[in-house]
Formats: C-alpha cells, structure tokens, sequence
C-alpha cells in the first residue's frame, strides 16, 4: 500500500495524519508514505481540487494507492479498520 498526503506546515491534521503513516511504515509489512507540502512544491487548493474530482477546501488530502480517500479522520478510520492501528 502506497500512501500519499498532501499537507501544509502548522496544520494539526497534516501532523496526526504523517504520524500515523509513520507508525504504519514502521509496523505493516508492504506500507510506505510520501509527505508532499503543498505550499513547498507549490501546489494549490484547486491544483488539489482536480486530482481529487470535487473541490478541496481542507488538507490533509490523502490517496491509497493513487485514489483519493479523504482526510485525516478518513485515513485514521480506514487504518484503524484494516489493520488496527489507531494514530
């Protein structure tokens, strides 16, 4: 599973998201995470809104495996019903 969140600095969910993927990567066997922030690479809402298919008004915005899920309380929830783990 490849996981891929979108942050910005300063923002809570960004943290709690990229440190649940980093316990992830460190427990699950087959998972790995990049964190892209967005306002380093210069990357927007809207450049967001397209990859995602609605508009983003919030981040994280997080994809598994390439498919956009949601944000952070999504990610969690999935986690935690995949392979147990909580943040």
């Amino acid at each position: 599973m490849f996981v891929v969140i979108f942050g910005r600095p300063g923002c809570p969910y960004c943290v709690r998201a990229k440190e649940l993927a980093e316990k992830l990567q460190n427990t699950v066997e087959d998972f790995s995470y990049r964190y892209v922030d967005i306002q380093a690479e210069g990357i927007t809402k809207a450049d967001l809104s397209k990859s995602v298919g609605k508009p983003v008004e919030t981040v994280p915005q997080i994809f598994i495996d390439e498919k956009p899920i949601g944000g952070c309380t999504d990610f969690e929830a999935l986690m935690k019903a995949q392979f147990g783990v909580v943040a």
